[in-house]
């Protein structure tokens, strides 16, 4: 399961309406993925897309459909995705219970074993 809280939902639904700028278009959902690369071995991706793909997982959070490819799903189960802003500006926080380790900009994790 992947949740997002109430601020991310929001940030989200703003970010969408920039993507989709007439009404009759079909809500984009948020695709979650793991590339590797980052400052400790694998990063977050956050895209948005019109339709999942062949072996997508789907969730559903705050009224947002979430698209997650099975390679990325296995390294972000209970993953919880906030929004939050400070004098540096606003950014999506990644609390991912698989993270054996996490750098210091909070995109990059070391998988568990």
């Amino acid at each position: 399961m992947i949740t997002l809280t109430e601020s991310a939902a929001k940030e989200i639904r703003r970010l969408q309406a920039t993507q989709t700028p007439s009404s009759p278009s079909p809500q984009l959902a948020l695709r979650i993925q793991v590339k590797p690369g980052g400052c400790a071995a694998l990063y977050y991706d956050l895209s948005f897309a019109l339709s999942q793909q062949d072996g997508d997982q789907t969730y559903e959070s705050q009224g947002i459909e979430i698209c997650v490819d099975a390679e990325s799903d296995r390294h972000i189960q209970g993953l919880r995705l906030d929004y939050s802003e400070d004098l540096m500006g606003g950014g999506f926080r990644f609390h991912n219970p698989n993270a054996l380790n996490t750098c210091g900009c909070g995109h990059s994790f070391s998988p568990s074993p």
